[in-house]
């Protein structure tokens, strides 16, 4: 026995360690912290480099194992299936709706499975077909720990209140059999450590009592024929809380963990027979006997795995092969309690031999008791020293391991009493009502005017979802043969058209989804066919490491690859934010968190920012402010805030606010759970002692003020409250001008900037007061206007300070000549990243809306069709120069005329055709001679009455001044109308005649 020793490996990060055997005895395989399993191969020792298993995405919380598979369960909600000795996961054998998975029990004839959960529930499932289940309803609380009678036919469960169930799972339908209650603890904090104590019910193998750790620190053993207590495990040895149990396969040891020591009992007489003092540096979690070997093997707190080879030795009883009834009930008498570290005169005692049978715990049997050597702690003590400092380094940089935060949706929770929150945001909620079979969706707007509230029946149970502007997104899941799927509802359309749903591969992911686009500029309460500014964009991130780009109708645009693992995810109107892990976590506790931001135009990166996470902290939410700015917020209480986020990969996070100095937090046990920022607001939920997200009735929405993490207290400098002020508006100004471009400042920025320059003048006012020129100056380069520099020079001159006043009016002539200091940074920075411009919401009133207006028609025009008119030769040569020079000058620059769509048959191939004239040219008057334009003359009436009589006639303008004389035709009109007509002329003073409009002198 001088080789005996405790093999130690450090498996995983600290924290709670599950630990089981296979039914061969060949693997150990253990979970934790760290979301993975390890498979330990049993005839290795401390240097073996086992493999492991990473599906994964929380804690290991419980392990077991049957003939040909071991199974996972962890806090994601999952209880995964392998193959025996294989990390290659096979199935997922069942989920509980975002509950902990607590443990996993396997039957012994390894067909059933067992499974408790944070949920009230206990499935039993049958492993070759996952659909045949059997729901357990009893408990109240929480169940810890399940565990079966060696022949399958009872269960016993035993819950977070205490109370421990027995059930009868021999009919087709489960029934409790009896509620033992009072006696193990009740321990209801999920998080305290002794709710990581083992307080499961074990079952000796004779199947007529199971063991349990009571609330009074005693061992005790439970009848099966009046579940009543009838014996317990004691000894002055051993006392204390009891971490964990185990039974020896053949049911005659017992081994247990009280503070930090190991000890195995005699199940016959219920004596102590060895300890192993400080056998552990945190107390044990589980501890266990191997199915096939001498070897007991036990985890502790710290994450590391003992396995302690040959515990019993070989002249004792062995701890696997099954002994008669009589060696079991073998009269015995007790004696002193032996440790591993006695003295060696109790190893050199005679040795006894016996040809009779082998009694459990006689005195006969265990008078040769040269198997509790010195030489076991010796050779644990060599090996501890040689491993000297540099055990204790690898130690350290063991416990210093991070756990990766896993993916997270912003604004959803858990599912808790049947009922959770799948989004949370500043548009709306979507509520989750588990119904077994199915789950009912329920979706709430904010603003009741502007989105309509529905809700529908789920049957494909989505587990991830997004309010955006435009629509809603959800995504399930693949279970058994239907594949992962993403199904996006916009608002105010039909559900035939608008509503769409996208498949994934085979054993995709969703990892998480966002929904965004541009804010609507109408109620979208009213259904359509469709709206102008489109129906927003999805983003999809998959287990395939790849973000998924998608329109609002579902038509694929891109497929981004991550650097990284995905974290999380929030889209805004121009742009999706995606957090994910750059390489792993840090030893010294670094997340090593990166933000990125997506362009929705070209799925271009804008900013590319690592997150400014403090060591030892977690991402707790993400999302965007009413100016569409990135935000973050971290689990110590710190909100981060990305002003400039327009200008390419300049962006950095600003601290806004800590919420752990907020003066309503000061001597308050409460939380805040953050759903979205305004300007000068930060809006979240209040949550009261150590709740962690909200429950149901769903709480109001507080409105914080946004207190920036200013440290200066010097009542001489300035109020506190005015420089927040300055300095919350300045970052929100620059977020608006960022946005403008090359547009000019609208009324309402000019107005939000002299309203912060009247900030600035009492801040130069305090500052000139304490004489504190050099501030005053630099407050006086911060204005904005001109006008603002007056008043900042009139402050200085009532304090009398020239100098000062001087300096003040050299800064304005500055700026008069030069230009405000942030436009001339505009043209030195990068251009800033503009707003989309959007088509208008809706069609204009008066153009035609197809299968909607059913009026006439609007006459269209038709060149083609119009009156003919005539069409003229140029004028001689002699005269076409001066009269385009004259034209020129009466008409301005001159007008091209087209070429005719009709010419007449006796032309000579060059005709001017119909031009279309502006009007200012059309009623222009040519004339005759020169075409200068006529004289005004006094505008008179023809039919007016004029004085002096009608003896003359002169009362009709057209009457004939001399009646005798003959009828012929006008020389002024009729000439040129015959001339056109003809194409003669008459006369050396051609008249052009345009083909739009005639002009002749009377």
């Amino acid at each position: 026995m001088s080789n005996v020793k405790a093999a130690i490996n450090l498996a995983h990060s600290p924290g709670y360690t599950a630990l089981t055997f296979s039914r061969d005895g060949a693997f150990c395989y253990t979970g934790g912290d760290d979301c993975i399993v390890r498979l330990w191969k049993t005839d290795e020792g401390e240097d073996q480099e086992p493999p492991t298993a990473i599906e994964a995405g929380e804690s290991i919380m419980t392990l077991a194992a049957s003939n040909n598979a071991w199974f996972s369960g962890s806090k994601d909600s999952d209880v995964r299936q392998y193959k025996a000795g294989d990390p290659d996961m096979e199935a997922v054998v069942t989920s509980s709706a975002a509950a902990c998975i607590r443990c996993i029990s396997v039957d012994p004839a390894g067909k059933r499975i067992a499974v408790s959960s944070d949920e009230a529930t206990i499935k039993v499932v049958d492993i070759e077909d996952t659909v045949n289940m059997s729901v357990l309803h009893g408990h109240n609380d929480v169940v810890r720990k399940v565990t079966w009678e060696p022949s399958g036919s009872f269960l016993t469960s035993c819950c977070a209140d205490g109370g421990i169930i027995v059930w009868d799972l021999t009919q087709q339908e489960p029934r409790q059999v009896k509620l033992i209650d009072g006696i193990i603890p009740a321990i209801k904090d999920k998080d305290s450590r002794e709710f990581a104590h083992d307080c499961s019910a074990l079952w000796h193998p004779s199947g007529q009592y199971f063991v349990v750790a009571s609330r009074t620190h005693e061992i005790i053993a439970i009848a099966r024929d009046s579940w009543t207590k009838a014996s317990a495990f004691s000894s002055s040895s051993s006392t204390g809380t009891i971490h964990a149990l185990a039974l020896s396969p053949n049911g005659v040891y017992l081994a247990s963990s009280t503070n930090k020591d190991v000890h195995i009992w005699s199940t016959q007489t219920r004596r102590l027979l060895f300890t192993f003092p400080n056998a552990t540096t945190e107390f044990v979690t589980q501890i266990t006997f191997s199915p096939t070997k001498n070897l007991l093997a036990w985890t502790d707190f710290a994450g590391s795995l003992y396995r302690w080879s040959d515990p019993i030795p070989s002249s004792s009883p062995s701890p696997v092969t099954s002994v008669s009834t009589s060696a079991l009930t073998r009269p015995s008498r007790r004696g002193p309690t032996l440790t591993l570290f006695d003295d060696e005169a109790v190893a050199h005692k005679p040795n006894r031999q016996t040809n009779e049978d082998v009694g459990i715990g006689g005195v006969d049997d265990f008078e040769n008791e040269d198997w509790i050597l010195d030489d076991i702690g010796d050779g644990m003590e060599e090996d501890t020293g040689a491993q000297g400092d540099d055990a204790n380094a690898l130690v350290k940089e063991m416990v210093s391991v991070t756990k990766a935060q896993p993916a997270f949706q912003p604004g959803s929770t858990p599912m808790e009493n049947r009922r959770r929150y799948l989004a949370y945001n500043m548009i709306g909620v979507i509520e989750v009502t588990d119904q077994d079979t199915h789950h009912i969706v329920n979706v709430e707007f904010h603003d009741r005017s502007a989105r309509k509230a529905y809700h529908f029946t789920d049957h494909f149970r989505y587990d991830l979802a997004a309010l955006g502007p435009r629509g809603a997104v959800y995504a399930c899941q693949p279970e058994n043969e239907h594949p992962a799927h993403v199904v996006y509802k916009p608002y105010g359309n039909w559900a035939t058209q608008g509503e769409w749903t996208y498949e994934l591969g085979d054993k995709v992911r969703v990892l998480g989804v966002a929904a965004g686009g541009p804010t609507p500029s109408k109620s979208m309460r009213a259904l359509s066919d469709g709206d102008m500014q489109g129906n927003g964009n999805v983003v999809v991130a998959t287990s395939d490491n790849e973000l998924t780009f998608l329109s609002g109708t579902g038509i694929e645009r891109c497929s981004v690859a991550l650097d990284g693992d995905f974290v999380s995810m929030v889209a805004g109107p121009e742009w999706v934010f995606v957090v994910q892990r750059d390489g792993s976590t840090t030893m010294d506790g670094s997340q090593n968190l990166m933000g990125t931001l997506y362009d929705f135009e070209d799925m271009c990166v804008l900013q590319n920012r690592k997150l400014p996470i403090r060591k030892g902290q977690t991402l707790r939410w993400i999302g965007i402010s009413e100016e569409g700015a990135p935000a973050v917020y971290d689990s110590a209480g710190v909100t981060y805030l990305m002003p400039r986020f327009r200008i390419p990969l300049r962006g950095t996070w600003v601290r806004i606010l800590d919420t752990e100095r907020l003066e309503r937090r000061q001597g308050k046990d409460e939380s805040y759970w953050p759903v979205g920022l305004s300007e000068d607001a930060f809006m979240c939920l209040i949550l009261k002692g150590r709740q962690e997200h909200p429950t149901f009735p769903r709480p109001l929405i507080q409105e914080l003020p946004i207190r920036l993490p200013f440290r200066g207290k010097d009542p001489k400098d300035a109020p506190l409250e005015e420089q927040q002020v300055f300095a919350r508006e300045s970052m929100h100004l620059q977020i608006t001008r960022d946005a403008l471009g090359d547009e000019e400042v609208p009324d309402d920025i000019l107005a939000r900037e002299l309203a912060l320059d009247k900030e600035l003048v009492q801040l130069i006012q305090t500052a000139c007061k304490n004489d504190k020129l050099p501030r005053a100056l630099e407050l006086t380069r911060m204005l904005h206007h001109t006008s603002s520099f007056d008043m900042a020079v009139k402050v200085a001159a009532f304090y009398r300070l020239v100098g000062l006043q001087e300096k003040m009016q050299a800064l304005k002539e500055d700026r008069l000549a030069r230009g405000r200091p942030q436009r001339r940074d505009w043209t030195r920075d990068y251009d800033p990243v503009l707003p989309p411009r959007l088509p208008p919401a809706e069609i204009p009133r008066g153009e035609s809306r197809a299968f909607q207006d059913f009026g006439p028609p609007a006459p269209v025009h038709r060149p083609g069709l119009a009156r003919a008119t005539p069409s003229l030769p140029p004028p001689p040569k002699d005269d076409v120069h001066a009269w385009n020079d004259d034209y020129a000058v009466a008409s301005g620059p001159s007008v091209p005329s087209g070429e005719s769509k009709r010419k007449r048959a006796d032309d000579d191939g060059v005709a001017y055709g119909d031009v279309a004239q502006p009007d200012s040219i059309k009623r222009r008057a040519v004339e005759d001679d020169g075409y200068a334009a006529p004289p005004a003359q006094k505008p008179t009436n023809p039919f007016a009455k004029k004085p002096g009589g009608a003896a003359d006639g002169s009362r009709n303008p057209f009457a004939r001044d001399n009646p005798n004389k003959s009828l012929h035709k006008s020389e002024s009109f009729f000439d040129k109308a015959e001339a056109a007509e003809t194409g003669k002329w008459k006369g050396s003073s051609p008249f052009f005649f345009s083909s739009v409009h005639v002009v002749s002198r009377y």
